[in-house]
């Protein structure tokens, strides 16, 4: 009897040895095993790891790509306007012990470094290279976290910005901008739209100035397309170089040669014989003269003898 519970106290502690002994690690983790609060340099690898009861001790590592969202920071630019930016970090540990023994908590490390890499990367850089030219912000802002990472066994994969937001009266702003920008572009295209249109149509006029006729089959095939339009009045344009055409084109007649002598005057140039003059009637408020020696415009003192 007492045999048989030494035996079975033995197969117990075997059994706890073996489950404290025995531990799997993942294939996407690595393991540090600590023996009497040393770390070992081998790193058990994904399986079954053989530990020592009661001595060794074992840390999983992950292995994996992490993804942190780095919170929105609040910075002014170098051109002096104020933008809240946030973006994503992806990182990786690459040597499993320096992760687990240099830095305490790496993923709380990684952190606090991207929020201030942000915040120095918004102060560095104007607005317009935040809004289009975020690749080459990504890769600095990657460097200043990668390079103290390298010492903490993580490797910082890609960092992306992924917002900016801006200031209502900045957005108001920048829609005022590119609205006034494709005003001046249309007025652009709009113009050099009518140049063309210009030197097209000087080319027809110097066509049309060297064959006349051309101008009135312009004229018909305009009176065709508006025609087309079945309208119940009709505006016909008529030309002034229509009329010149035509007047050019109608033969003129020769004038008849005059059968008279040329020195002698033409009846239109004869002189006309001069009417006598009628006499004049005499008016009601002067008194008649009937003498007709008396000057009506004597003075009563040449009348008297005076």
């Amino acid at each position: 009897m007492f045999f048989l519970i030494v035996v079975l106290a033995v197969v117990a502690a075997v059994l706890v040895g073996a489950a404290l002994s025995v531990r799997v690690v993942k294939q996407f983790e690595r393991g540090v095993v600590y023996r009497f609060g040393r770390v070992l340099p081998q790193v058990r690898e994904p399986g079954l790891a053989m530990l020592v009861p009661f001595v060794d001790r074992l840390q999983k590592v992950n292995m994996q790509i992490i993804t942190m969202p780095v919170p929105a920071q609040d910075g002014i630019t170098r051109d002096n306007v104020t933008v809240r930016v946030d973006a994503v970090v992806y990182f990786s540990v690459v040597d499993p012990v320096r992760a687990a023994v240099d830095v305490q908590d790496y993923t709380s490390a990684i952190g606090q470094v991207a929020q201030t890499s942000l915040r120095s990367i918004i102060g560095k850089s104007d607005l317009d290279d935040l809004l289009s030219n975020r690749e080459r912000l990504n890769q600095g802002m990657e460097l200043m976290i990668d390079s103290p990472a390298l010492d903490w066994g993580v490797h910082i994969e890609r960092v992306e910005i992924k917002d900016v937001a801006l200031p209502e009266t900045m957005k108001r702003s920048m829609s005022r901008q590119a609205e006034a920008e494709r005003e001046r572009r249309a007025r652009i295209i709009t113009a050099d739209g009518e140049l063309q249109a210009s030197e097209k149509l000087g080319q027809a006029a110097e066509v049309m100035a060297e064959h006349p006729a051309a101008l009135q089959l312009r004229l018909l095939q305009t009176v065709v397309e508006v025609a087309a339009e079945k309208n119940s009045t009709l505006v016909l344009p008529f030309p002034v170089e229509l009329l010149r055409f035509l007047e050019r084109s109608t033969p003129t007649e020769a004038p008849p040669k005059s059968t008279s002598n040329a020195d002698e005057p033409q009846p239109s140039e004869q002189p006309q014989p001069e009417l006598p003059q009628q006499p004049k009637a005499p008016e009601l408020d002067q008194p008649a003269t009937t003498h007709p020696s008396l000057n009506p415009t004597k003075t009563p003192e040449a009348l008297t003898g005076k």
